[in-house]
């Protein structure tokens, strides 16, 4: 872990500071809280019945498949807030038959750790980290009814109080989110988030549904060559396999098809550029973002804004 990374945002040169936050090069977490997910758990309901057939009937065959392919990271999310992340891609869910209102996070099966427990200790880490800025990306929501969305928005103000960035016109940057005590930005994927200022939109991600790293970058460049979107919006530097693939490969996992296409993601990386250009880059989301140096070569990309107006000034 880069100790540097902890607290970067802080320690960006203040020539930063006045930049908008959506044209800062931001390290994000696809898939966040898949490091603890519970192989016992049920499948999502929205599998398919015939994978649902087939995982009932053969569950010591398609578990320890699924594990290997529904894992994307392998840190804790406090961990991963101390490597440098700060966009969090969280799909929450309520489990079927669960007399409780808990909710867990969910990537085919469910995570053994609730959400609220989880998001607070978000809270906790930003208390000793008053000048870094999250982006928590909550999204999915399957078996959650409108009754069950309301509580839930609910314990999330309550949770992070006056820390709660509200949606509005004005530009943010860290020195505006600094004077204003400000450290989350809560985007919610629901109908229900109309009904309240404190959450933020959906957030666009770039969703390539390659397994190479060609794949994954030329997808990624061809919606650079459209222009980038308004505000916030993500980059997924992750791979994906169809199922076909996976019955194929029986010794592959995530993991490894990940590390074995890194390179070729790296260099991609390297070449890109943070700012308002059309084809500038805003959050940069990827797996396994602890083995790999996602993070690190992310929040350098910012030196290349710093030349860039120096060169303007000139």
């Amino acid at each position: 872990m880069d100790p540097r990374c902890e607290d970067w945002m802080s320690g960006l040169p203040e020539q930063l500071w006045d930049v908008p936050l959506t044209d800062l090069a931001l390290p994000g977490s696809h898939d966040a809280m898949s490091y603890c997910l519970d192989a016992g758990s049920p499948l999502v309901p929205s599998e398919s019945d015939a994978f649902r057939l087939l995982d009932r009937l053969f569950s010591c065959v398609t578990r320890p498949v699924i594990f290997k392919w529904a894992t994307t990271q392998d840190k804790s999310i406090e961990e991963q807030l101390s490597m440098g992340i700060r966009f969090f891609d969280l799909r929450v869910a309520h489990k079927p038959n669960d007399p409780s209102d808990d909710l867990y996070f969910t990537h085919v099966i469910y995570t053994h750790v609730a959400v609220l427990e989880t998001l607070s200790s978000v809270s906790v880490w930003l208390k000793s980290h008053p000048k870094e800025v999250v982006i928590l990306a909550c999204s999915h929501f399957e078996g959650i009814d409108d009754k069950l969305h309301e509580s839930f928005i609910l314990s999330l103000k309550k949770l992070f109080g006056s820390k709660l960035c509200p949606k509005k016109e004005a530009v943010l940057t860290l020195r505006s989110l600094w004077t204003s005590g400000f450290q989350v930005l809560l985007s919610y994927d629901s109908q229900a988030a109309a009904r309240h200022a404190d959450l933020w939109p959906p957030i666009p991600y770039w969703w390539a549904n390659q397994r190479t790293a060609q794949g994954v970058t030329s997808y990624l460049d061809w919606n650079k060559d459209l222009g980038r979107p308004e505000g916030f919006f993500v980059s997924g530097l992750n791979l994906t396999a169809d199922r076909f693939y996976v019955a194929e490969n029986p010794k592959q996992s995530l993991r490894k098809l990940t590390v074995d296409n890194w390179e070729g993601l790296r260099t991609w990386l390297e070449e890109q550029e943070p700012g308002s250009g059309p084809r500038s880059l805003n959050i940069i989301a990827g797996d396994f973002v602890g083995p790999l140096p996602l993070c690190a070569l992310v929040i350098a990309l910012n030196k290349k804004l710093l030349r860039r107006n120096a060169a303007a000034a000139r």
